[in-house]
């Protein structure tokens, strides 16, 4: 029974390392990336949305303004932001092969 157990242990440390601390990595670079939010980097929503951050209040509120297009300025939750590009970085366009 032993024998068997020893096996499982080690899918399991190499389910960690290529999986998990991998994944804990980049949920941690994103949230501090979404509290160092400045007025003018370029954000990407969860919903595919690609805008300018507005303005940022305070750090305790949830809600942050993004400019969508000109003079258009949509309110989100932090939390919708998928990904955070510093100014003026490109939108790297991403292609599906079917």
């Amino acid at each position: 029974m032993f024998n068997m157990l020893i096996p499982m242990i080690g899918i399991l440390g190499i389910f960690y390392f290529i999986v998990w601390r991998p994944q804990q990595q980049q949920v941690k670079k994103l949230r501090e990336a979404v509290e160092g939010l400045r007025r003018g980097d370029t954000v990407i929503l969860n919903s595919g949305i690609v805008g300018k951050i507005a303005k940022v209040p305070a750090k305790d509120d949830p809600e942050i303004s993004v400019e969508i297009a000109d003079n258009v300025t949509v309110r989100v939750l932090r939390a919708a932001v998928g990904e955070v590009r510093a100014k003026n970085q490109p939108v790297e366009a991403k292609t599906d092969n079917k």
